[in-house]
Parts: C-alpha cells; structure tokens; sequence
C-alpha cells in the first residue's frame, strides 16, 4: 500500500464522518445504539470543526485505489490534534485526540507522522490516546502512561 498523507481539510469533514459511521457499524448492530455512540464520540462533528481548521489534524489516504472520483484514493486512517501549551511542565505537546483507520500500516504512518512533526516544531511531548493498537505503533518511541487514557511520548532529551 502506498499511503498519502495529508493536512485534513474542512471539505474532508462530510468523508471522515461516513469513514467513521461505516466503522462504527462494523461494532455496533443496533442503530439507536449507534447513534448514542456518535454522540459521545471523539470524533462527532463539533470535534472535527474544532480539530480541523488548526491544521494539526492529518489524514492518508491509500493511492493505489486511486480512482476519478477520488485521485488521492480512499481514506484509510487519520487523527485530530492541536497543540497544547504549558502544560504538566511542558512548553508545547501535541495532544492526539483521536485516531482511526482502517489498515495498520496506515496507523503506523500516521503515529510516526505525529512524532516527527513534534520534533521539527520543536514540541516536548505527544500525548496518544492509549490503546493496545497504539501502543504497538509508538512502543519504538518508549511511551509512558502519561495517564490510565493517554500515552506520552518525549520529542526531546529534556522530556521527562
């Protein structure tokens, strides 16, 4: 697979949402159920609107499906991020609010994206939400349970 990746723009918005309830369907049966759990999601559509203009937000996108209709090819993962300042001693972290995808190639692109953009922006830290899937996408980078939720990754030497 030949994955794409990408700053996620507002007009992707509509496609992350049916990316997402096409997921949820594939865990949840019931219908009502299934709209109580898009409620409550992370990635909910004031999320998004939240995420996606701050342009710390990425998608990838598989090219060898490439088509007419979609010429950067399907979307097969993504996360929404912002940076956050000054917090648990730290000058800047990338918080990970939310990620998803569908083949684990495309997760692991996309955790390695986040880490080596927090080192270019000179970011201390990025916070993932902990999960077994993510664990095993960032365990090279020695994540720390930065809390029962959410794993911590140090950018730089002076990271504790």
């Amino acid at each position: 697979m030949s994955l794409y990746l990408r700053v996620i723009q507002t007009s992707d918005l509509e496609e992350i949402l049916d990316f997402e309830q096409s997921r949820l369907r594939e865990t949840v049966t019931d219908e009502d159920e299934r709209i109580f759990a898009a409620w409550n999601s992370r990635w909910r559509k004031e999320s998004l609107e939240h995420y996606i203009p701050m342009g710390w937000s990425f998608l990838a996108r598989d090219r060898n499906q490439a088509t007419a209709q979609l010429p950067e090819g399907p979307l097969v993962g993504y996360f929404i991020a912002q940076p956050l300042l000054f917090l648990a001693g730290q000058t800047q972290s990338l918080w990970v609010e939310h990620m998803q995808f569908q083949a684990l190639q495309a997760r692991d692109e996309l955790c390695d994206l986040a880490y080596k953009l927090s080192r270019e922006k000179h970011f201390q830290k990025v916070l993932f939400p902990d999960s077994p899937t993510v664990m095993n996408a960032v365990k090279s980078f020695k994540p720390i349970a930065w809390n029962p939720q959410v794993l911590g990754v140090a950018t730089t030497k002076v990271s504790t």
